[in-house]
């Protein structure tokens, strides 16, 4: 099968630097559009679509968003995205295509924010609000950053970056905020005529050297996720209320807690710093009906669930970091609930392996999503049979195109999206997981790079030498374990492991500290000097 060159449309971006900074369109995965519901127009700006269209059908007085403040219907989300968009055009003074970064915890204004950047032609480049500035710093450079919409409470990482662009905050009472200025803007907007393939999103993801990788994704990709795992998985309507864990500066989170719930007519709950018990809580609070969270959050759950009424909850998924068959088994004997696991990336947008209800096979991930193709291939590129282990390899109408990184010739191969999973099929078409091709870690649902720790520590005056890997978890999957060399004058104590931790915690995001952490007299290393991480892992150090 030959394949084709992507065509691009006519673009809408005053600013091309996203255009001009794809990769080569030989390097693009193979683009798949075989269901009815992804023959989207060459015109198509997504916010229009699941924002504007609802209202314009009369949805307007519908709740779409939840937060712990405040609900917004429909119509009030419109108008609050509107001013937003007007801030952002008139007082800002920005043009289609160029950058806004965000930085906020999930909250109906932080949804808003996201919703009114796309709307207006621009392109959102989400960010975590555990992100520190040398993080915040590295993604700003990238993505060459033209300004920063950022919840007042976290405005202080910001304040230490080099050439930082302006900075509007929200949440907060200053005068010249984004809230102050929304007053003076009217509650309507037209929504750019972007193209349909115009580059709308820009998600970062560490790779396993610790570099973020800015994951492309254009306007039609964000109604095609919306069109596929919750139309056919899901089957999920316009009476669900949507819940969960998840930031929405992942991808994760952003679709099930924002996008898939506007498409559908629904209700999304947006709720700050949840615990397993809260969960549980404002599950039952808002009679949720669908749940969205990592493995680590339904194990804890399960053993709580009982003191909560969730009768209301008819969907469970999960999705992040392989999920074990125990908490499988425990969530469903604690709730009746049989999980839906699903298998996602940063660089398709969300889940795209999964099953539901009768489909469901304990173990297996499922099936590969209506509307995506997924195989197994050995080391040498060639598909494999069942039962054989190899990388996993997807294509569908969403993939991965990495903004200026030599990185896609590795993801992306004879138009295939390589995710870095190692997998193994059966002869009915499920989908196991056994392991990451990779050195990433997956702990609690997060993606650390052990390469970006290492580097933390190794600034530290007392380290001399130093190796991260994963170490497996019972309750977090896998643990960030570090293994290091002091320099001479230097105790391996408990106080020196609290020493270190706390000096990870404070450079870069506090989930990536190393939560074990073991002194050697030195590291196991090539004759050639590189590290044998496999010995680190195996206790062979």
């Amino acid at each position: 099968m030959t394949r084709q060159t992507p065509v691009l449309g006519i673009s809408a971006h005053q600013d091309s630097f996203a255009r001009d900074h794809l990769p080569p369109p030989a390097q693009w995965p193979e683009l798949r559009f075989d269901l009815p519901e992804l023959a989207y127009p060459a015109r198509l700006n997504c916010v229009r679509e699941l924002l504007d269209a609802a209202v314009a059908r009369g949805q307007g007085a519908r709740t779409a968003l939840i937060g712990e403040h405040e609900t917004l219907s429909y119509a009030e989300l419109q108008a609050r995205v509107d001013r937003i968009c007007q801030v952002l055009v008139r007082d800002l003074g920005l043009v289609p295509g160029q950058r806004v970064l965000l930085r906020g915890a999930n909250t109906p204004m932080m949804a808003a924010c996201i919703l009114a950047v796309l709307k207006a032609g621009l392109i959102a480049v989400p960010t975590m609000p555990l992100l520190r500035a040398r993080e915040l710093g590295v993604i700003i450079g990238k993505a060459r950053v033209n300004a920063v919409l950022c919840a007042a409470s976290l405005s202080a990482e910001l304040e230490g970056i080099p050439d930082c662009p302006p900075v509007l905050c929200f949440g907060g009472s200053a005068p010249d905020g984004l809230e102050a200025r929304m007053g003076a803007q009217e509650a309507a907007f037209t929504a750019c005529d972007t193209a349909a393939d115009d580059v709308c999103l820009i998600s970062f993801t560490s790779g396993t050297t610790g570099i973020p990788k800015g994951t492309m994704h254009f306007h039609r990709d964000v109604l095609a996720i919306c069109d596929c795992f919750p139309r056919y998985t899901l089957r999920s309507s316009g009476d669900d209320i949507f819940i969960g864990t998840p930031p929405l500066a992942f991808t994760f989170g952003l679709g099930g807690l924002l996008l898939f719930p506007l498409r559908v007519g629904g209700a999304g709950v947006l709720l700050e710093k949840l615990t397993p018990e809260g969960l549980l809580a404002a599950i039952a609070r808002h009679r949720a009906t669908i749940c969205f969270t990592a493995p680590t959050f339904y194990r804890q759950m399960a053993a709580l669930a009982a003191g909560h009424d969730l009768r209301s909850l008819q969907q469970t998924v999960s999705a992040g970091e392989a999920l074990p068959l125990a908490v499988r088994e425990a969530w469903q004997a604690a709730t009746g609930l049989q999980m839906i696991d699903g298998i996602g990336a940063t660089e398709l947008l969300h889940i795209f392996i999964s099953a539901a209800g009768a489909d469901i096979r304990p173990g297996a991930t499922g099936k590969p999503v209506p509307g995506y193709q997924a195989c197994v291939l050995d080391m040498a590129g060639r598909p494999v049979g069942p039962g054989v282990v190899g990388r996993l390899a997807v294509k569908g109408p969403t993939g991965c195109r990495y903004l200026a990184d030599e990185r896609q010739r590795d993801y992306v191969v004879d138009g295939w999206n390589l995710t870095g999973d190692a997998y193994e099929m059966d002869a009915d078409g499920y989908f196991y997981y056994r392991a990451r091709t990779d050195d990433m870690i997956i702990s609690a649902g997060y993606n650390i790079a052990g390469a970006e720790v290492e580097d933390v520590l190794l600034r530290h005056p007392a380290v001399a030498e130093c190796g991260v890997v994963g170490q497996p978890d019972e309750e977090r999957g896998q643990i960030v374990q570090a293994h290091i060399v002091l320099k001479p004058g230097f105790t391996g104590d408990a106080a020196m492991v609290q020493t270190l931790q706390d000096f990870v915690k404070q450079a870069i995001a506090p989930y990536k500290y190393p939560r074990a952490i073991a002194f050697h007299a030195s590291l196991p290393r090539t004759e050639t000097g590189k590290l044998q991480r496999f010995k680190l892992r195996t206790g062979q150090a």
